[in-house]
């Protein structure tokens, strides 16, 4: 593919943003293809031998030999294997950890056997010196080598391929040599394992030595997936019991921030792209119009080779919105959107926009697949009723389609796609082969075992495509396979992996700090390199939303949910020019784009999503989770209440909610009392005490209420500073991240600030030394520091800032 997510993310992501809808049908419509074109390499089909799987953890990288100036340099790798073997075959495994598989298997090339390092004697077990020898791409290459015996197995390249320009590898380019490991069999048995290798002194690459005789990865090196033995009848699951429910509707909101900032999603919905955009690809699949051309490759990526992406992104943005908020316009394009999709409806049931043959290109079948998911089934929950028909047909298709034993590895981070089978299973027209599906294709019962015992490798170093926050979305899937089985593994799993992330991939503020490509150790929390992907928390929202629907009392839960609202969801979004990809922390924020990236499509979803995040429905009643200004409607068994909260928060810590009741009606009212408050929190009713709550609770507040009743009370929201323990430490200062409540702060004024505090060795020391800004809510000054004031980050545009001031060590 011609671009990248990470070539998008070097090139556009500090760029101007601009509106991508109008200039999109300036480009140009492609005549058919002449018979003598290249073959369309989108088209891919089933692999019909071993195909090497995508590694792209640092453990699993692939050998890379220095660059050469010439194609025809010679390099080699060789084995010592310890004593004299004799040699069934040698299997070569191509380099597939950077989206171009294949990328440097050497063009001529020979194996040979010796009994001495030095090859005086070689014995020939295959060579390719005399042509070209075509590029294997992902095909794992086996050759045989008929007994010959010997200690030392070397793989000689003597013709390089260049550095592919768009591959994200070394910025010098050149020629190379890149191999993903080698293996040798002897009696049936790889004996080259963690046997060890040398290089040649003029190009041979020391540090990734280790890589050629690496151990298999434990689910194997091919993309192949079928394990029947997983999948359990669906007569003996039991599903666990939801404690609280999701509000699907029922909740309006009156002012404040998340009003604010839905708004601001409409008009870059609206603003974007049109209908005909959205539904351009459907139209080219069904033959309706011609192929398209768009004029900026930076858009490719995302619009092209992710094909429907975009009319999934509009519809789980407007899909959500609309079940809180009415807007004529939107509800019509949402419309539209759907009746364009069952316009070009398949018989078979196929709706996707790219055509089943390319299901395996790129990230169509996990990443697209699960937009357009998330879209229909946010639209039908918005009221259009045939979002669910076209999509239970279209999974009838899916659940049994030939390519589902390269679903999981041969597409790239194919694990996206596990929540869009789970989501559906959930839905009125959910059935139980989409949990099935799940279970035979996509499980990995090793990486199970490795998150339920909290092993840290599991996620930075996944051995299959690139450990991401992405992966977030495996682990929705897995919980929802947990939700429908009952089956506890599951559960183990995935609260693992919860508790994995929440420890070592959390920043301050609560952005997710691990990303593709970036080595991301735990606790890293890098600030220097562009992490924090606005997509990830969206993902970790709605992860930790599963948990606070069987575990509500744990506040924790809520408080993440909290955290990545204010501190990412907002901070990221900008209005009409769309959203930022990353949440940086120091130095500048970056400028937003529109081109339909995952960021933005993630970001406009949970934009579209935070009134369902304030309340959760109990069957006796409501918790009450955020504080936001908006009225509630609550259907118990006999009675209908209606809760009307009344705040300015985060400017004011004050909170009224009055009922609402048309007879007095029995109901419990569970408040939280946030984790970050200062001190214990007393709850008014009427008027009068009613309870008192520890930090991190819930106060459930149970009788009968009658029409004017309220609860009052007033968050104990104060300064909390925290020391940063992450890689990109000052020397001779410690730096400190300081929130007030769940709202994290930016010392604004410059890129990188000192601020003049003597004696300050404690977080508590440094709250004591902010002061508060007349005048200003959110808005604090530091002692002896003229120039620099803190402020909300989710506040900060344009101005220099960084979220971790250092302070000077002090004796």
């Amino acid at each position: 593919m011609s671009i990248t997510r990470r070539r998008f993310l070097k090139d556009s992501a500090g760029a101007a943003a601009t509106v991508a809808g109008t200039r999109f049908f300036k480009g140009r419509a492609v005549a058919a293809a002449p018979p003598d074109s290249p073959p369309d390499e989108r088209v891919v089909p089933i692999p019909s031998g071993e195909w090497m799987s995508p590694s792209s953890g640092t453990a699993y990288r692939a050998y890379r030999s220095k660059y050469a100036k010439s194609a025809d340099a010679a390099t080699w790798v060789e084995i010592d294997l310890g004593e004299k073997r004799a040699i069934d075959s040698v299997k070569v495994y191509p380099a597939n950890d950077r989206f171009v598989p294949g990328q440097g298997f050497p063009m001529r090339f020979k194996i040979e056997g010796s009994s001495e390092p030095e090859f005086h004697k070689p014995v020939a077990i295959v060579s390719k010196l005399d042509a070209d020898v075509p590029n294997p791409k992902g095909a794992i290459q086996q050759y045989p080598a008929r007994g010959v015996e010997c200690r030392y197995v070397r793989l000689t390249a003597t013709r390089l391929p260049e550095s592919e320009p768009n591959s994200g590898l070394h910025a010098e380019g050149g020629y190379y040599l890149a191999i993903g490991k080698m293996d040798v069999y002897s009696g049936g048995k790889n004996v080259a394992e963690l046997c060890p290798v040398t290089a040649d002194a003029a190009y041979g690459n020391d540090d990734d030595l280790p890589q050629v005789t690496r151990p298999e990865r434990a689910g194997g090196e091919n993309t192949f997936t079928d394990h029947p033995e997983n999948v359990t009848d669906s007569s003996t699951w039991k599903p666990p019991a939801h404690k609280v429910k999701v509000p699907r509707s029922g909740v309006t909101l009156n002012g404040g921030v998340f009003q604010t900032a839905m708004e601001k999603n409409i008009r870059y919905l609206l603003d974007s792209y049109s209908v005909d955009d959205l539904l351009r690809q459907f139209r080219e699949r069904a033959g309706v119009v011609p192929p398209f051309v768009p004029p900026n490759p930076d858009v490719k990526f995302w619009e092209e080779d992710l094909a429907g992406s975009n009319a999934g992104r509009f519809m789980m943005a407007a899909g959500n919105t609309l079940r809180w908020m009415e807007h004529p316009e939107l509800r019509r394009r949402l419309n539209a959107v759907v009746d364009g999709i069952a316009q070009y409806r398949e018989p078979n049931g196929y709706i996707m926009a790219y055509p089943p043959n390319t299901i395996l290109y790129s990230e169509r079948g996990g990443y697209t697949r699960a937009w357009v998911t998330h879209g229909l089934i946010e639209a039908a929950y918005a009221g259009n009723p045939k979002a669910f028909d076209l999509l239970r047909g279209y999974y009838d298709w899916f659940n049994q389609n030939p390519y589902l034993t390269e679903m999981l590895r041969f597409s790239y981070q194919g694990g996206q796609g596990m929540v869009a089978n789970s989501r559906l299973y959930f839905t009125p027209v959910g059935k139980p082969a989409d949990i099935q599906v799940l279970q035979r294709y996509y499980q990995e019962n090793y990486w199970m075992e490795q998150l339920g015992a909290r092993e840290e490798r599991a996620v930075w170093q996944y051995p299959y495509a690139a450990p991401h926050c992405y992966l977030l979305t495996n682990l929705e899937g897995y919980m929802d396979i947990y939700l429908a089985t009952g089956d506890e593994r599951y559960l183990r799993m995935v609260e693992g992996a919860w508790a994995l992330y929440h420890r070592d991939w959390e920043n301050s503020g609560g952005s997710i700090s691990i990303i593709e490509f970036v080595p991301s150790p735990p606790r890293s929390n890098m600030l220097n390199v562009p992490l924090g992907e606005l997509c990830g928390n969206s993902f970790w929202t709605f992860l930790s939303q599963r948990f606070h629907l069987l575990d509500p009392e744990n506040e924790k839960f809520v408080a993440e949910i909290e955290k990545s609202i204010y501190n990412v969801g907002l901070a990221d979004l900008v209005g009409s020019p769309g959203f930022r990809y990353h949440t940086l922390l120091t130095h500048h924020k970056e400028n937003p784009t529109a081109h339909n990236s995952c960021c933005e499509g993630q970001g406009t979803r949970f934009i579209g999503s935070l009134p369902e995040h304030i309340y959760s429905f109990a069957p006796d009643g409501l918790y009450v989770n955020l504080y936001e200004p908006s009225t509630v409607e609550w259907n118990g068994d006999s009675a209908t209440l209606k809760l009307k909260m009344q705040t300015r928060f985060p400017f004011d810590s004050d909170v009224a909610l009055q009922f609402s009741v048309a007879r007095p009606t029995q109901a419990k009212i569970r408040v939280r009392v946030p984790s970050w408050a200062k001190r214990d929190m007393d709850i008014y009713v009427n008027g009068n005490a009613a309870a008192k709550g520890t930090p991190a609770s819930y106060v459930a507040l149970e009788r009968t209420w009658s029409e004017g009743d309220v609860i009052q009370f007033r968050l104990p929201i104060g300064l909390y500073a925290e020391r940063y323990t992450g890689l990109d430490q000052i020397p001779g200062h410690a730096r400190f991240a300081v929130s007030y409540g769940p709202i994290l702060l930016a010392a604004v004024g410059a890129p990188e600030v000192r601020l003049r505090l003597d004696d300050v060795k404690e977080p508590a020391e440094l709250e004591k030394r902010l002061k508060p800004k007349s005048g200003q809510p959110l808005h604090f000054t530091a002692e002896n520091t003229p120039g620099i004031e803190f402020m909300p980050y989710w506040l900060v545009d344009q101005e220099p800032f960084n979220c971790f001031p250092a302070l000077p060590l002090r004796a």
